[in-house]
């Protein structure tokens, strides 16, 4: 196999322990790191990130193989993830830190992730706007050792984490209707 069908894409949605575990169970999907991108510190700690203060998203980036799972499949997974309407954060995280984002690293995923933004804008699901930016790639910083597969690693702390955020109840909600 050689590289040609090998991609990365970039999100972010909120806690990137959150949002690691959703792509991580997809075919194709070979690796989804949590990591800082989007400010202007170089090589950022997570102190430093979660203070707000450097400027960068907790994010993740997905290595997929586009044989396998496409680009919009991998949007869809995303979007659903999330609330795209809120501008300060996600569920209890706030701070610019937590705000979604869509890092496109072509013209043609930039393409597909302004269609499925219009798609989601024009469904009807959100009564607020969609607020979710899409921007540019930029220099991504993998996050710590302890912040990788965090849910693999604490399984319970995990599970608390979600329930406690309220993001299942948002998904359940607004997806699985």
């Amino acid at each position: 196999m050689t590289n040609d069908h090998i991609e990365t894409a970039t999100f972010a949605g909120g806690c990137f322990w959150c949002m690691v575990k959703p792509f991580d169970q997809w075919d194709g999907v070979y690796s989804v790191v949590s990591g800082y991108t989007g400010g202007h510190i170089y090589s950022p700690s997570y102190e430093q990130v979660k203070s707000g203060e450097s400027g960068h998203y907790e994010a993740v980036q997905v290595t997929y193989d586009t044989t396998l799972i496409d680009y919009m499949t991998i949007l869809d997974l995303y979007w659903k993830q999330i609330d795209p309407t809120d501008p300060d954060g996600q569920f209890h995280d706030r701070g610019s830190q937590y705000r979604t984002a869509i890092f496109y690293h072509t013209e043609e995923q930039k393409q597909q992730s302004e269609y499925s933004k219009q798609q989601i804008e024009e469904s009807g699901i959100f009564k607020d706007p969609i607020v979710t930016k899409i921007l540019p790639a930029s220099t991504f910083y993998p996050a710590e050792t302890d912040h990788q597969q965090y849910y693999e690693k604490n399984p319970e702390a995990y599970k608390e984490e979600r329930e406690k955020s309220g993001r299942d109840d948002f998904i359940e909600s607004h997806w699985n209707k």
